[in-house]
């Protein structure tokens, strides 16, 4: 099971990702029963089995940097011009222009332009249908694994398009497409209604989200900068009052923001103490799994599918959550812990989660920024 979301749980309709994200369910379970061992020493498993240790990870520890096996950007992130590379979803503006557009003031210019680490002259776009790429490896790649069959060339901007049909599209047309472009008399149970209904439950369980900025890598750049203390105390400032007016003008939605499906991480299961962590460093759909605490050999490598607000909140709470996010019950050391704990959300939890919402959204914001 997984989140879609990479700041809080979500659910999956309504964020219909595009022909190409369909595709990806034939591959899906070709993979679903698979089993085995990677290079990293690790147990994986498919059918909600987990991922285990095979060997002592220390915590800071990469477990491990996975690939997506499809990844695709929100087709609203893209609408409200929230500008990604089509295959691996890298941010493609640069610190500047993402803070401009962001706080809504087209005058602003950042300190040290040289930390933004956007390179526009590698970007290229498909000679046909202009949609971008941060590289001419991205264009090739995208063109090899699915663009070619999916280029809309001329017509882009065409409603009447198939495909261009497919981003208004409710999942009886999805199925019908799906049916007719991928129909395999072996694999017939996934074709019917219930079948396919499945495998898109199955996405949305198991789906990651992946979010990127450049602003992000910029602030990262400026934190680790050695300068005066006075330098220092002025950047910070800056900073800050940015993020204020991102607030004002934006609101919470900063980055670059898609799904993906990773073989290895889609394995791990939730705990309300996770053991690892999942974030996307290298501005693009690359995971990295951090490891949170020193985990022994044997031991389950498990990640939250709550964000830090909500793993704080009472048990009952948290099941809520998870049980209609996610349609499980969490049974992990910290839940039958407090199994004691009264099944009810008390009215002092509740006021006290609505300030706690105000006096931290700045701070949250920040933090949704800086930890991408």
């Amino acid at each position: 099971m997984k989140l879609i979301s990479f700041t809080s749980p979500c659910s999956f309709s309504g964020t219909i990702l595009g022909f190409g994200f369909v595709l990806c369910i034939y591959f899906l379970f070709c993979l679903y029963d698979t089993i085995g061992y990677n290079s990293n020493g690790l147990l994986f498993m498919f059918q909600g089995k987990g991922l285990f240790a095979k060997k002592s990870i220390k915590k800071g520890d990469s477990i491990f940097i996975e690939r997506p096996l499809v990844a695709a950007q929100f087709l609203w992130n893209a609408l409200y011009k929230y500008k990604a590379c089509e295959f691996c979803l890298r941010a493609l503006e640069t610190a500047e222009e993402n803070a401009r557009r962001l706080s809504g003031n087209p005058g602003l210019s950042l300190p040290h332009p040289e930390l933004c680490c956007v390179r526009p002259e590698l970007h290229q776009a498909c000679p046909q249908c202009q949609v971008m790429y941060c590289s001419s490896e991205c264009r090739q790649a995208a063109a090899d694994q699915y663009h070619r069959a999916l280029c809309l060339g001329p017509s882009q901007e065409d409603p009447e398009h198939p495909i261009n049909k497919l981003k208004d599209g409710q999942l009886a047309l999805l199925h019908s497409l799906f049916r007719a472009a991928l129909y395999d008399e072996h694999l017939s149970r996934w074709f019917v209604p219930e079948g396919f209904r499945s495998l898109f439950a199955l996405v949305g369980t198991n789906g990651q989200g992946i979010g990127t900025s450049s602003l992000s890598q910029w602030v990262h750049a400026c934190d680790a900068l050695e300068l005066p203390a006075q330098q220092r105390e002025h950047l910070d400032s800056f900073i800050d009052q940015l993020y204020k007016d991102i607030e004002k003008e934006t609101g919470d939605f900063l980055n670059c923001e898609g799904s993906g499906l990773f073989m290895l991480q889609s394995s791990c299961n939730h705990s309300c103490i996770p053991n690892a962590e999942a974030s996307f460093p290298d501005n693009n759909f690359l995971l990295h799994l951090s490891a949170l605490n020193d985990i022994n050999p044997g031991e389950e490598i498990c990640i939250s599918y709550l964000d830090c607000c909500q793993r704080d909140r009472s048990r009952h709470s948290r099941h809520k959550i998870l049980r209609e996010n996610y349609l499980f019950v969490c049974s992990c050391p910290k839940c039958v812990s407090q199994m004691d704990e009264l099944d009810v959300t008390s009215e002092e939890e509740e006021e006290e989660e609505g300030e706690a919402e105000g006096e931290t959204e700045g701070d949250e914001m920040e933090d949704e920024m800086t930890d991408v």
